[in-house]
């Protein structure tokens, strides 16, 4: 479950350090119990950046579909 730090966190914010979670894996050198502590702060960073993602699709679709409600024939532009 995320904190309510990371829910504060804005979209970029948690993919700049989900970044850097990923690059500090990638780099090797840390030991098995730092490597599981970034793995699981990535996967905290993962939903928090899947959150704001669903969000901006819900808003885009929402937009969307206002604005093919506003296409039909009664609305008199035919």
């Amino acid at each position: 479950m995320t904190s309510k730090a990371d829910e504060a966190l804005g979209y970029e914010q948690a993919r700049d350090e989900l970044i850097d979670v990923v690059r500090r894996l990638e780099a090797g050198g840390t030991s098995l119990e730092e490597s599981l502590a970034l793995w699981e702060r990535g996967e905290e960073l993962a939903k928090v950046c899947r959150h704001w993602l669903e969000g901006a699709r819900a808003r885009l679709d929402a937009a969307l579909a206002e604005e093919t409600e506003g296409e039909g024939p009664e609305d008199g532009s035919a």
